[in-house]
């Protein structure tokens, strides 16, 4: 017998939670093949079967908390997969001994598990995770990827179209009111378990609140050099290096500018030490289905703007499909939010901790702008905001620092002579 163990996943995870069982007690597997989904606070990670051979045994359930090195399955490397299916069988066959046609009922009962177990859809775990949580029977979901898999947009698109199944889902919840809200019987409410990357996002953010003395000041840039920049350059730009030219590389630009002008908000607090670091590994907030993730531009200094965008391009998609791995979390100087691509104008982002800078990006507002005392200019404008640990940096460095980036994004040409 081979015990499945929950393997290492890196020095700041030592827990996990049974998002699914990717196979059935019983069915065979081979070495290298999934068999589980574990959530981990970051990333959903795919464990797989070291040795191949039958899945006798399950030692924990889907929801269950697990440690890594916990014994979580067991696998018979000499196990026959038709041999296990059909051993529950045969102690179910006395319990029918009046009819004489239920053996033949189980059996064919049996050999429809086996068919459904071994025509698992092919799917990606945040098509699973989706279509688990909605109720919808993957088998039933159509995909027009050429392999065969499903996606999450195609559970998306198939939960869409029928309402029936929706409205009847919706009724569970309500059946039991008075246990969800007691002060409030009669009142339709409906009790969801926070996933554990939401429950992780939630108490760093009040440790962050609470660990650090942080503040936020704000200032506004002028965006028209760099809108009118990419407007001349996006063709040639893209013709070049086949990825096109965003904000996010002008931004990123900038904050690295402005950090080598002010390291302190590119350090760290280690108990009474201040740790000043040489490198430039930017964290970049994206959001997803499972909450705020912030994958790490590695030596973002060392790129130039197509390597920022293809860059940044990648990580986002692997955010959103559900793939970053936990290295592609780790570590990080600074971080950069953009709110302003679900319309905020103004917000006080909240810390990474341990780091002690984070500047917040907003959306583009046309206002007109006083050019001097007697003439006024409609211009693109956006309200940036740092917020930034005041334990360390002093608010002539803070605002000085947001002043600095202000001021290289309303002259971009020279991040372009230097990146």
């Amino acid at each position: 017998m081979i015990e499945i163990k929950v393997p290492e996943l890196a020095e700041s995870i030592t827990e996990g939670t049974i998002a699914q069982w990717l196979k059935q007690v019983g069915e065979q597997v081979n070495q290298g093949e999934y068999i589980a989904e574990l959530e981990t606070d970051k990333v959903n990670v795919e464990i797989t079967a070291e040795h191949s051979g039958v899945i006798k045994e399950f030692k924990k359930e889907p929801g269950d908390t697990v440690e890594v090195g916990e014994v979580i399955a067991v696998i018979d490397e000499s196990g026959d997969a038709s041999a296990s299916t059909e051993a529950p069988a045969a102690k179910e066959e006395p319990k029918e001994e009046p009819k004489a046609e239920a053996p033949k009922a189980e059996a064919a009962e049996e050999t429809q598990e086996e068919t459904s177990s071994t025509d698992r859809p092919l799917a990606s775990p945040a098509a699973r995770k989706l279509a688990r949580e909605k109720g919808i029977d993957l088998k039933e979901v159509a995909t027009n990827d050429p392999t065969g898999r499903i996606r999450k947009q195609d559970v998306e698109s198939h939960q869409s179209q029928p309402k029936a199944a929706p409205e009847a889902k919706s009724e569970a919840p309500a059946k039991k009111p008075q246990a969800a809200a007691a002060d409030q019987p009669g009142k339709p409410v409906e009790r969801i378990k926070m996933s554990r990357r939401r429950q992780t996002i939630a108490k760093r953010l009040v440790e962050s609140q609470q660990t650090a003395a942080m503040l936020t000041t704000f200032n506004e840039v002028d965006m028209s050099a760099v809108m009118d920049l990419r407007k001349r350059r996006k063709d040639g730009f893209l013709e070049k290096n086949g990825v096109k030219l965003g904000f996010m590389s002008f931004f990123t630009k900038a904050v690295i500018g402005a950090l080598k002008e002010f390291p302190l908000l590119n350090a760290e607090i280690q108990g009474d030490e201040i740790l000043m670091k040489k490198y430039y590994d930017i964290g970049v907030a994206v959001s997803t289905d499972e909450g705020l993730v912030v994958p790490v531009v590695r030596d973002a200094d060392r790129l130039g703007f197509a390597g920022i965008e293809r860059e940044i391009g990648s990580l986002g998609k692997k955010a959103r499909d559900n793939k970053l791995a936990i290295s592609d979390l780790q570590g990080g100087t600074f971080t950069i939010t953009n709110g302003g691509v679900f319309g905020s104008l103004w917000s006080t982002p909240i810390l990474n901790a341990p780091q002690v800078g984070i500047l917040g990006m907003h959306k583009v507002q046309w206002r007109p702008v006083a050019i001097d005392q007697e003439n006024f200019e409609n211009r693109p404008m956006m309200y940036i905001a740092l917020s930034y640990d005041h334990r360390i940096v002093d608010g002539k460095e803070a605002v000085s620092f947001l002043v600095k980036v202000k001021e290289l994004l309303e002259d971009p040409e020279q991040l372009l002579l230097e990146g």
